[in-house]
């Protein structure tokens, strides 16, 4: 292929970079900070979100969509998220523009176009679904509101790259509504799970499930649950979240409801969502030096066929040879591409497959047809056999298979590796900085040492692991009693 590579363990930044333009996933574009999502990217991403949108209509949700633009007023209501997005809004101010008389052939804002109160570009959306949902509510029998949308958002991030934080992202975010706390308790874990159940069944990605820390969590929610992810650098991935909002939105907006007994009540409400993101975390988890790899469960083809021939009508033989094969392939209900293109010859087409991230690839020459049996390369092994043509079907399903659980099996066995349990802050130290992976620590509580800590190493607390046991310890940090050990990583 006709780029420079960058080797993983030489400059892992600069890998993701490269491996993000060169596969065709990604670019970045004239708006700064905002990528473009290229065909190739883009078809992943829809595989993504057939998937989790059907999880989500399994559970009970059902899509709509809400405007883009918050009313300022509307965004100010609750105090906690107002402030802890403030600093990443973009503020709608005008809505017409106006040749520049000092500027021949520019335009400038009309100001008798001013808006009479700006408009916030939503960097999340419960501001404007609860004051949606302020009409629709009025009794508990309009409850649960169960919504999911499928939208753009706009964080105005410093300092970008793609997919992983840009200024505009795509994403899905679930606004449910309740009447009892209990009950959006339970919407809020069992959400957490879809989540979970999606990435490491989809994506091939082992995670923890946890709870973030006060200093970690949502503005605006009592509690945040979340889904880490370990990738190939040791660092943390937050892949997902979902909160538990308890009463805070429905006390700014003033969302009631009539309940069983007559009395006026509350709602409870939660919030959950994963973005765009999460095309980074595949990238990072599986990829190596070649490319990307990618879970047969989510790679838009799942089987490229290359042939390999000297004449117009060798191609056409090789093409009508394996016609049944795709035919079965696709009936069973993956994606066949036959690269028949003149233009580049058999080497190039493996290596482009290989960095795209295909499964499974079928070199077939003449000679492969005389003896009956193929050349199949397995993407995540690389692994290159021969088998008989009568067998292909049914190996390359079993492949299918073999290929997911193994990426998910070398990812889990890696965060095994570098995850550690410390117990003194030299042993933290040594795993934060030197071993660089995830750091199973005991932690006093207090956000005052978090923050320390954070300050001191850039390691943060991933989450509180909602499987972890009680354990009575000291703190790495401050040698304060400690409940229970606590996730520690540098993060994205």
């Amino acid at each position: 292929m006709a780029f420079e590579k960058v080797k993983r363990s030489e400059n892992y930044s600069e890998w993701y970079n490269n491996l993000v333009k060169n596969a065709d996933l990604a670019e970045h574009s004239a708006v700064k900070g905002c990528m473009v999502i290229k065909p190739y990217g883009y078809a992943i991403w829809e595989k993504m979100q057939r998937q989790l949108d059907d999880m989500f209509k399994e559970t009970g949700h059902v899509n709509a969509y809400f405007p883009l633009f918050v009313p300022k007023s509307l965004f100010e209501k609750e105090e906690k998220n107002a402030e802890g997005f403030a600093k990443e809004c973009a503020v709608v101010t005008h809505y017409r523009l106006k040749a520049n008389p000092d500027k021949p052939g520019h335009l400038m804002a009309d100001p008798d176009s001013k808006l009479e109160e700006e408009l916030i570009v939503r960097p999340t959306s419960e501001a404007i679904i609860w004051n949606t949902y302020k009409n629709w509510i009025q009794s508990y029998r309009d409850l649960p509101i169960l919504i999911n949308q499928w939208a753009n958002v706009v964080r105005w991030e410093m300092r970008t790259r793609l997919f992983l934080r840009t200024a505009e992202f795509l994403w899905q975010e679930g606004h449910t509504a309740h009447a009892t706390k209990e009950e959006a308790l339970v919407e809020a874990r069992k959400m957490l799970e879809v989540y979970a159940e999606f990435a490491e069944t989809f994506m091939a990605v082992p995670v923890i499930k946890g709870v973030k820390t006060e200093n970690e969590r949502f503005a605006g929610a009592d509690d945040t649950y979340c889904i880490e992810g370990m990738m190939q650098d040791g660092k943390a991935l937050q892949m997902g979240t979902s909160h538990f909002l308890g009463q805070n939105f429905a006390k700014a907006f003033d969302v009631k409801f009539q309940s069983k007994e007559g009395k006026l009540e509350y709602v409870w409400a939660t919030s959950w969502g994963v973005s765009t993101r999460l095309m980074g975390a595949l990238i990072m988890t599986h990829s190596d030096d070649e490319g990307l790899v990618l879970p047969p469960k989510l790679a838009p083809i799942h089987v490229v066929i290359v042939p390999v021939y000297r004449s117009d009508e060798d191609l056409e033989t090789i093409k009508l040879a394996m016609q049944p094969l795709s035919a079965e392939l696709k009936a069973a209900g993956l994606t066949v591409k036959f690269d028949d293109r003149d233009t580049y010859k058999p080497g190039y087409k493996f290596a482009e497959w290989e960095l795209k991230g295909v499964p499974v690839r079928l070199a077939v020459g003449m000679r492969d047809l005389e003896s009956g049996s193929v050349e199949v390369a397995r993407r995540d092994t690389k692994e290159k056999f021969a088998v008989p043509m009568g067998d292909l079907r049914a190996r390359i399903l079993t492949l299918m298979d073999e290929i997911q659980q193994n990426l998910f099996d070398r990812a889990a066995k890696y965060r095994e590796e570098k995850t550690q349990e410390v117990n003194n802050w030299d042993e933290f130290l040594e795993v934060i900085n030197v071993k660089e992976g995830f750091a199973i620590a005991h932690w006093d509580g207090t956000g005052e040492t978090e923050e320390k800590i954070k300050e001191l190493t850039k390691a943060t607390i991933r989450c509180i692991p909602l499987e972890r046991g009680e354990e009575a310890g000291v703190c790495v940090y401050s040698g304060k009693p400690s409940a229970g050990r606590v996730v520690f990583a540098k993060a994205y």
